[in-house]
């Protein structure tokens, strides 16, 4: 089932179902993909990209409203990754 982007904003940490999230230690950039590519493809891999595993614990992303997407937000995460 494809969440929408609205339902996986408004996850919360509290309650969510934590065998549900997808640890990021199991995502795996792939070099090779265009920049767009790898978004793509680390959204296929997190699921969720608000709300996920690190190191055991729970991490609720959260982005504010100042005119930069979420591709943006995830393209630069992602470029600290590599």
């Amino acid at each position: 089932m494809i969440q929408s982007i609205t339902a996986m904003r408004d996850v919360d940490i509290r309650t969510v179902d934590k065998a549900s999230l997808v640890d990021l230690k199991d995502v795996q950039v792939n070099e090779s993909l265009s920049g767009h590519e790898r978004l793509l493809d680390y959204v296929k891999q997190i699921g969720n990209p608000y709300c996920y595993i690190y190191k055991g614990i729970v991490i609720k992303e959260k982005f504010s409203n100042n005119g930069t997407t979420l591709e943006d937000c995830l393209g630069q995460y992602i470029g600290t990754l590599i």
